[in-house]
């Protein structure tokens, strides 16, 4: 294979990972996905991409600076400025750095908060079209059965919000 298509198909390929349910936050069997410079870092061409994927677009900020998830929707975030460094799967989670055109798409359940952010940070969210509640929770242990039951009915999406093809295995 020659060296360009190498490199395209190892673009094409998300980074994955898995969190597991740590007694705060419930997080999902299934994996969150980083598409790595997948989209041009342009408010309005992140916005354009995912609307045509499926995912309308619902809000440009950063991340709330406290450990959060959606128990009954799906998010993706695309990178359209700046930088930041956002802990995935709550306090004993991942650490990761985020940069312009960069798509994470966050499985319900799974735990994100804001580390640090530069000060030209700009995300697009957006949740699969036809998601009528993606209010964000922080952990509750009283509630936390409840937040289970909310994720494991969450539909699945089917389409990816950055490439448009195929997203998790419908299972």
């Amino acid at each position: 294979m020659p060296a360009r298509a190498e490199r395209e198909a190892e673009l094409a390929q998300p980074e994955t990972y898995l969190f597991a349910d740590d007694g705060a936050v419930p997080n999902n069997t299934l994996p969150l996905l980083i598409h790595r410079a997948a989209l041009p870092a342009d408010a309005a061409g992140i916005e354009r991409a995912f609307a045509r994927h499926g995912w309308p677009p619902a809000w440009r900020n950063g991340v709330y600076p406290w450990h959060h998830f959606h128990p009954s929707a799906h998010e993706a975030l695309g990178v359209a400025s700046g930088t930041a460094r956002v802990l995935f799967g709550g306090a004993g989670g991942t650490a990761l750095d985020l940069a312009p055109g960069d798509v994470i798409v966050i499985p319900a359940g799974v735990g994100h908060c804001a580390l640090a952010a530069s000060a030209d940070l700009v995300i697009v969210g957006a949740y699969p079209a036809g998601t009528q509640d993606h209010a964000a929770r922080k952990p509750d242990a009283a509630r936390h059965a409840r937040y289970r039951a909310e994720i494991a009915a969450v539909p699945h999406p089917g389409r990816d919000p950055a490439t448009g093809g195929p997203i998790w295995p419908s299972g």
